[in-house]
């Protein structure tokens, strides 16, 4: 606001990481626990399982399941364990795509949340802004259709921040990178600790 009232010119940019951190947070890691929640109530405790440690997987995009599976075949250590504290070397595993697809043919919601990565990836990729705001607009009326809290939220965020988001479309700037380099440092701080 400081920034606007000295500069009203400027264009304010709200970028895909923000967006998709948003997105993750308050979409998709709350609707898989009131998915699991639900499941357990109706006694499906075998469905219920299946959605436990699954936030990374539906967090992520596709392409990246298919390149942890890759190098899963490839037999990519990620760990080289240490003989002082007792750690054995670990290996990549496969199966994350196929669990995904999994997880998305047993549930409608969790498909949702796949349909809107999707629709959301693309929409950022437009540079034209008309075309991104109608692709924004789609999204919002699928958010709003689902009758899911969650889903409503980020739809409604999507329409409060419409300006900022479909100016990306002109602007392609992000602090993704500046942000993944604090998450790294954070990481490297905590391990620290112990």
């Amino acid at each position: 606001e400081a920034f606007l009232e000295k500069c009203p010119h400027l264009k304010i940019v709200f970028d895909h990481f923000h967006i998709i951190k948003n997105f993750n947070e308050k979409v998709v890691a709350p609707v898989r626990i009131a998915e699991q929640k639900r499941l357990m109530e109706a006694g499906d405790t075998e469905a219920a399982e299946s959605l436990k440690h699954t936030k990374y997987i539906l967090t992520s995009k596709r392409t990246t399941l298919q390149r942890k599976d890759q190098e899963a075949r490839e037999g990519r250590i990620i760990s080289k364990g240490s003989t002082l504290f007792k750690e054995e070397q670990r290996v990549r595993k496969e199966g994350y795509e196929a669990k995904y697809d999994a997880l998305l043919e047993e549930n409608k919601l969790l498909f949702t949340i796949d349909l809107i990565k999707e629709k959301l990836d693309n929409a950022y990729k437009l540079t034209d802004p008309v075309k991104m705001g109608t692709a924004i607009a789609d999204i919002v009326w699928d958010c709003m259709h689902t009758g899911n809290e969650h889903f409503e939220w980020f739809g409604r965020l999507l329409m409060n921040h419409h300006d900022g988001i479909i100016t990306y479309a002109v602007y392609h700037i992000s602090t993704g990178k500046m942000e993944g380099i604090n998450n790294k440092i954070k990481t490297i701080r905590r391990q620290g600790y112990g």
